[in-house]
């Protein structure tokens, strides 16, 4: 009887090791993207230069361009699903998609739950402001109300600095905020601010600054499912090549944005 017992309890210990196996089993492995012929991302196309929509409705942009010389040395064509930012990195967490491809920002809390490749640009937090404002850096902005985009590093680091936050699904609601006088500033990584300003005003004039002191400096990669691992490896070698050779660069200059290597 005893013996029985303790059969059944490696079988049931077997088993539950299957299954937690199968329940983690959510990445995405080279073979698997060359079988189905794709590699499917989840972006938020509201993050000019890197990504926005184009005349015909297509998403178009840095990191587009960059994925798309990724996915010919892969042998795989792109294919690209529309989401709001707060839904790119869950989703790919849930294995709904192979890579999360939105200006992502490594952070320690965020590779805790997706693998990242290596970053491949460095970018900065900037403070957008009206032409009148009071605000002239970021200590002015104590007490200050600011918009930014859910799920950003712009509305972590916002909220554990202390200041009032306002979030918004995309960062042409949180624009909208600043001009309504809704709110006293705007956080916005850099190269999107510069884009988003510099469009804002061709029409309105020098109705919005760019003030020069930025909150902070991150990294940018592209997120993948835990399980990754051998196809996040084979997407860092290409990355490199692509660094070394100045092709990344390149893709910047194409956008008229600066490059800062990581």
């Amino acid at each position: 009887m005893k013996m029985k017992k303790k059969l059944a309890l490696v079988l049931a210990v077997v088993m539950m090791i299957s299954l937690l196996t199968a329940c983690g089993g959510k990445g995405t492995s080279l073979k698997d993207i060359q079988k189905a012929g794709k590699l499917v991302i989840a972006t938020s196309p509201d993050f000019p230069p890197f990504e926005s929509l184009g005349a015909d409705g297509s998403v178009e942009g840095i990191e587009i361009d960059l994925l798309n010389i990724i996915c010919d040395k892969l042998g795989v064509e792109l294919a690209i699903e529309q989401m709001d930012f707060d839904s790119v990195l869950p989703g790919v967490q849930a294995g709904k998609f192979d890579v999360g491809v939105s200006g992502i920002t490594v952070t320690e809390q965020r590779q805790k739950n997706v693998l990242f490749t290596d970053p491949y640009c460095l970018a900065a937090q900037a403070i957008v402001v009206t032409a009148d404002s009071p605000i002239t850096c970021k200590a002015d902005l104590e007490g200050k109300t600011v918009s930014v985009q859910t799920g950003t590093t712009a509305e972590s680091f916002c909220m554990e600095a202390g200041y009032n936050v306002s979030s918004f699904a995309s960062n042409s609601d949180a624009q909208a905020a600043l001009v309504a006088g809704k709110v006293d500033a705007w956080v916005i990584d850099d190269l999107t601010a510069a884009d988003m300003v510099k469009s804002y005003n061709k029409d309105k004039g020098e109705a919005l600054i760019i003030l020069p002191e930025a909150m902070t400096t991150e990294p940018y990669a592209f997120a993948f499912a835990f399980g990754s691992e051998d196809l996040v490896k084979e997407i860092n070698g290409i990355l490199a090549e692509l660094v070394a050779d100045g092709t990344v660069a390149a893709i910047f200059e194409a956008h008229d944005a600066p490059y800062t290597a990581p």
